[in-house]
């Protein structure tokens, strides 16, 4: 008899996860994204949540929580509910902090559930359309001649692109000066501008730029030339085969979130992803699909948390 009520129970149990899974969202989805309104993740969570509005016939809520280095978003979801129903956005930016913010209000390595990688956004280095530099040869040799003398722009310091450039130097063996701006556009406006003589920063943030001809692009930094700039070479293509920088952007949840959600969600940003009409306005922005589930999301985690530290010892790279 005791055993039976055991088996009842679990079976009770089990049915109460599955259906709880079948009927997995019955409620708005809030996706908190810890960068600003227009930019690369917002404009991802924007697309892939009308694809996801779609499958699930309820609607995803984007919460555009910037500031702190994407440190409030993270403790805004650190702190909810595990249940699926809110989701974070991270990036490049969760691994950096784990290395570089000792004071964090939550453990970046183990407050979030890997749920889904979603897209890269390759990088590109430019240079003003009136510039002397035709290839990033040209480039790199001035470089050399002169120590210091020329600039490079990008976002920072301590983020991505800004340990990306800090990565190219070291490898290329040149002593570009990094000036740092706010954002890509920003860092973009000043080579346009003439104060700086290269910027490195997402393509999705310059591709009007590149295709109004006000920047002429030298090199990609993926590992194969991209299909909207399919002249342009990678860094690897130009001598140096070992340089790859991408920002990656994907989703997590509250640690703790039950597992059959998760898996649920991961499933359902899959098929999301590969909708004709998502892929489409995804590349249109620079924004390239690059699933991968949550074992495979977790595991690019612990790499790249690795790989920066490496680079953020080797650089001195610090935050003030």
């Amino acid at each position: 008899m005791r055993i039976s009520l055991l088996l009842g129970a679990l079976l009770c149990c089990l049915g109460l996860a599955q259906a709880q899974t079948t009927n997995f969202p019955n409620k708005p989805v809030r996706i908190i994204v810890p960068f600003p309104a227009g930019g690369s993740a917002d404009t991802l969570v924007r697309v892939v949540g009308q694809g996801l509005t779609r499958r699930w016939n309820q609607s995803v809520v984007i919460d555009n929580r910037p500031g702190g280095g994407t440190v409030i978003a993270g403790a805004l979801a650190a702190k909810a509910p595990a249940d699926g129903y809110t989701l974070l956005v991270i990036a490049n930016s969760l691994t950096i902090n784990a290395k570089l913010r000792t004071n964090l209000p939550y453990d970046a390595l183990k407050a979030f559930d890997p749920v889904a990688m979603l897209v890269h956004s390759p990088q590109v280095i430019a240079v003003n359309s009136a510039s002397p530099y035709k290839t990033l040869a040209e480039l790199l040799n001035e470089a050399k001649a002169k120590p210091g003398s020329l600039t490079y722009a990008t976002v920072g310091p301590a983020t991505t692109q800004h340990i990306a450039g800090e990565s190219f130097k070291r490898l290329t063996g040149t002593d570009f000066t990094y000036v740092a701006y706010t954002g890509g556009a920003l860092a973009a406006n000043a080579v346009l501008g003439g104060h700086v003589n290269m910027v490195l920063t997402n393509l999705s943030e310059v591709v009007g730029m590149l295709e109004a001809g006000k920047l002429r692009p030298l090199a990609v930094t993926t590992r194969e030339r991209l299909d909207a700039l399919p002249q342009t070479p990678t860094v690897m293509e130009s001598g140096y085969k070992d340089y790859e920088a991408v920002v990656w952007f994907a989703l997590g949840a509250p640690a703790g979130t039950p597992p059959d959600i998760v898996q649920k969600l991961s499933e359902d940003l899959r098929a999301t992803l590969a909708e004709p009409d998502i892929k489409q306005k995804l590349v249109g922005a620079g924004l390239y699909p690059a699933f991968q589930g949550p074992a495979a999301l977790a595991n690019h985690i612990q790499q790249e948390y690795q790989r920066y530290s490496r680079v953020i010892d080797e650089a001195r790279i610090k935050l003030d």
